[in-house]
């Protein structure tokens, strides 16, 4: 390049023409990578391919969006079991291990604790029978879901094959077996936004004794920006801290330290453009502000009636917890909240041993809020836009799981199977009082109209009038998505 070249290049006033002709590979070299690139001859894979670069910096909000096409859901509730309920014991009954009870099971069988493992087949201690209208037979020990049973669908032929409970959980909400990974309700979060500005968008509310087992895992927003991620409420009040400001803080003087806060926010947003996290720590700061009034309101059930609080079991201590749970869930869909997930405490459906007392008693504490959800929801119009769910990461094994050293009948439980179990669902579209596939003879394996864990997360966004296999995100050169499996498909048999 010449001295005259140069200094045309850098005095700032370069032209196009200038700088073709000081290249040294001119004009002719980007001529021929144009007609190499259309032609489809260029020595790089397709997906990585050069991309222009953003014209403007990409603004992540949680301002409603519109779907791509027709959605039924405005909301979802999941009121996520962790641990794996047994399925045999509630939702798919099985002649056949109520015959051949206490004999050897002589096929292939997968156990978790091998240490404990037997092939002694149990058959479920509690009565089945066709409930509602419908005629879909429920245990004895879900007496108030029975009474709604015209109201769900009961998916018996669920897999995942992921055999243990973190991957098994990652695998239901995230897509994945790893985790890290952005939940789903993160993933409705980034596409679709949030009705309300006052509430949180996805939240998530914990058991008392504590959380799940997966912990902050379980409403990660991953490699999705951060304003995706859930936000924790507490079970107990307060539910949220800090919603209440000093009193020497309250009015005029709270107002003028937030717009110091926020005009020092914006000037370090323009120093540091494309900065997801900052805008993410800015959005949180302008949503607490606007949720002193609102969050306090919608986790305030002293307004209900009484007739509400007594179907959601509020005024009983064994149901009081998971009732107020899932009546705070309603009032924030309600409110227009995107995602709300209900949490049991660790993995506490988890039956290794003691089955015979242990899921009676988690039963007594859900079963009554679970239904009254669904009753109240369609009460007030609300079950028809939202999607409600029902369900843990895995199910049980048809034989019995011996505790070391005790081998008394009902110490016993039952090792994990994600090969073929049951949950169900209600609302949005979905199909009402109808049984969507099935298990073999001992409820071991899915084997009629299987559902696996992408079709049942692609099925989830088609609710949302979203595609699974077009939504994504990309990170680093990393393109992201909730459903990676191409052979996901929408389980259209269970749509109304």
């Amino acid at each position: 390049m010449s001295r005259a070249s140069t200094q045309r290049t850098f005095s700032g006033l370069c032209s196009r023409r200038h700088w073709f002709q000081s290249s040294a590979f001119g004009l002719g070299s980007v001529a021929a990578a144009m007609l190499l690139s259309r032609d489809g001859l260029l020595a790089q894979d397709e997906a990585l391919a050069l991309k222009k670069p953003a014209l403007e910096p990409q603004v992540y909000d949680l301002m409603p969006k519109q779907p791509p096409k027709p959605a039924r859901a405005k909301a979802m509730i999941s009121m996520f079991m962790m641990g794996g309920p047994s399925q045999m014991d509630l939702f798919d009954p099985k002649p056949e291990l109520v015959k051949r009870h206490g004999q050897q099971f002589e096929g292939d069988i997968s156990f978790d604790n091998a240490a404990q493992a037997s092939r002694q087949i149990m058959a479920s201690p509690w009565e089945f029978q066709p409930r509602g209208k419908c005629g879909m037979e429920i245990s004895s020990l879900l007496p108030h879901l029975a009474e709604i049973a015209d109201e769900i669908t009961l998916i018996r032929s669920m897999h995942s094959a992921v055999n243990n409970h973190f991957p098994g959980f990652f695998a239901m909400n995230t897509g994945g077996i790893v985790g890290g990974r952005a939940t789903l309700g993160s993933w409705l979060t980034y596409a679709l936004g949030s009705e309300s500005q006052e509430l949180p968008a996805y939240v998530a509310l914990t058991h008392p004794w504590g959380l799940p087992i997966c912990g902050g895992d379980s409403w990660t927003n991953g490699g999705l920006p951060s304003l995706y991620q859930g936000t924790v409420v507490r079970p107990t009040e307060p539910r949220m801290f800090n919603l209440n400001p000093p009193r020497q803080l309250r009015g005029t003087a709270q107002s003028q330290q937030l717009e110091l806060l926020e005009e020092l926010n914006r000037q370090h947003a323009e120093r540091f453009p494309g900065n997801n996290d900052l805008t993410a720590r800015m959005a949180s700061y302008q949503l607490a502000a606007r949720m002193q009034l609102s969050a306090r309101e919608a986790f305030d059930i002293s307004g209900e009636t009484a007739e509400t609080l007594e179907m959601y079991g509020v005024n009983q201590e064994t149901t009081r917890d998971y009732g107020t749970r899932c009546l705070i869930a309603r009032r924030l869909v309600e409110r227009g909240v995107r995602f709300v997930q209900i949490f049991n405490n660790g993995q506490s459906w988890d039956h290794h041993s003691s089955i015979a007392t242990e899921l009676p008693a988690r039963c007594r504490e859900i079963d009554q809020p679970a239904a009254a959800l669904i009753r109240d929801l369609k009460q007030r119009g609300l079950l028809d836009s939202t999607l409600v769910h029902w369900g843990g990461e895995m199910g049980r094994l048809p034989t019995i799981q011996v505790p070391v050293g005790d081998t008394e009948l009902k110490h016993v439980g039952r090792d994990h199977n994600t090969y073929g179990f049951s949950m169900w669902v209600a609302g949005a579209g979905v199909k009402s009082g109808f049984v969507h596939g099935a298990t073999d003879e001992f409820s071991h394996h899915a084997v009629q109209d299987v559902v696996t864990h992408h079709d049942w997360l692609a099925t989830v966004l088609d609710r949302f009038g979203l595609d699974a296999h077009s939504l994504s995100f990309e990170v680093g050169g990393q393109k992201l998505a909730l459903v990676e499996n191409p052979n996901a498909r929408v389980v259209t048999e269970i749509l109304a």
